[in-house]
């Protein structure tokens, strides 16, 4: 039997696994989605891979689901962080679902002089990108840091971790490329409305694992560069190419 609802789950999966469910999936599953026992659904949890289970309980306040077949392999996305400021509150969400979408392996928003906004409600945010792995197929969620100061994340970064600097500076400029095989771990830095300070643009371009690069002759919102900059890395050393 075919099963067409993806529901993320924290429990372990496994052949005969039984699988409890929470009042908000519960409800979800049997109030929102009309299912009810012998019903199919797929499971995943970002460790065990997809895996198709049957209704064996059904409630109001709760249910139960027992694997039967694994229909799908851990798939784990590229390491690539996707450091963003946040900027207003449905343009945030966005980014977050479509980080997860593209193949991000950890969403990171980052305070910079700019960022016009303070502060994040994360568990709202890791929902978004729960939500996304659900629609999209995937079988990895990324995690969604806290907030973090630009300086204090720069002040400890990883010399094996390059950046993919994205510098609206350089719009006027050509597109620029990427150098094809440079693989291993990659954070795309996307700065917020107005851009990153003069400071901020000066700290990366110091660092020896930084690369500039231009996204084309137009500057991007925040949202959209987002999801071109994760495009361009994506077909140049994701699992896209």
């Amino acid at each position: 039997m075919d099963a067409k609802i993806r529901l993320y789950v924290e429990h372990p999966l496994g052949d005969g696994q039984s699988v409890p469910l929470d009042r908000a999936q519960a409800h979800y599953l049997f109030g929102v989605m009309r299912q009810s026992v012998g019903g199919h659904v797929l499971l995943f949890n970002g460790r065990d891979g997809e895996w198709r289970a049957e209704v064996v309980e059904a409630g109001k306040r709760g249910g139960m689901l027992a694997c039967i077949e694994q229909t799908k392999p851990l798939q784990m996305p590229p390491d690539l962080w996707l450091c963003f400021a946040p900027i207003k509150k449905a343009r945030t969400d966005f980014i977050v679902e479509k980080a997860a979408e593209m193949g991000a392996a950890r969403i990171v928003p980052v305070q910079t002089e700019f960022t016009n906004s303070g502060r994040i409600q994360r568990d709202r945010l890791q929902a978004h990108a729960v939500e996304a792995a659900e629609q999209c197929g995937g079988t990895f969620v990324p995690e969604v840091a806290d907030l973090v100061r630009f300086d204090r994340l720069l002040q400890n970064w990883d010399a094996g971790r390059q950046i993919m600097f994205c510098d609206e500076a350089l719009a006027a400029s050509r597109p620029s490329s990427l150098v094809a095989g440079a693989v291993g771990p990659w954070a795309i830095f996307i700065g917020p409305e107005g851009g990153f300070s003069e400071r901020e643009r000066a700290k990366l371009k110091a660092l020896d694992v930084s690369v500039a690069v231009s996204l084309g002759p137009r500057i991007l919102r925040a949202d959209t560069a987002a999801v071109a900059a994760m495009t361009v890395w994506q077909q140049t050393y994701g699992d896209w190419s």
